[in-house]
């Protein structure tokens, strides 16, 4: 039987690299805002650190960013349900990006192949925290696992 673990034991741990993820998020975007600033809008743009980059996807970047640290601040499974949502949103933007990746007119983010795979890595990182994050009372998140099964360890 499928389903989403409450209270999992790594949860601390799964909203670290959740605030890592959004921790670089913005900082990629902060910094592509300061080097394209004189640049084009929805232009080739230029790299940093290391991934293609414009505006447009620099804005993009530093809000998602400050989006998920904000909803990871929060809790109360607000983090869960923002994380997953951005997660597959950074999917179809990476995809989107992917099959557009060699034409000049509807490359408007500016990727390169290396902002697409760093776009897919977070996206599944913040999925992977969205789906280990889950809290509830203790009354409702049931027996663990072990107990379930009938092992003790």
């Amino acid at each position: 039987m499928a389903h989403t673990p409450v209270n999992h034991p790594l949860r601390p741990i799964y909203r670290i690299v959740g605030f890592i993820t959004g921790a670089y998020l913005v900082a990629f975007g902060l910094i592509g805002f300061i080097t394209t600033s004189g640049e084009e809008f929805t232009g080739p743009g230029v790299r940093v650190l290391g991934q293609g980059s414009n505006m447009l996807w620099s804005i993009i970047s530093l809000v998602l960013g400050a989006i998920v640290l904000l909803a990871t601040a929060v809790g109360r499974n607000i983090d869960v349900a923002v994380d997953q949502f951005l997660g597959w949103g950074l999917l179809v933007v990476g995809t989107y990006a992917l099959a557009v990746l060699r034409t000049d007119d509807l490359n408007i983010l500016g990727f390169t192949m290396s902002t697409v795979v760093v776009t897919y890595l977070v996206g599944l990182l913040l999925i992977t925290v969205s789906l280990y994050s889950k809290s509830a009372p203790k009354a409702m998140a049931g027996a663990p696992r072990q107990v379930r099964e009938g092992r003790t360890a």
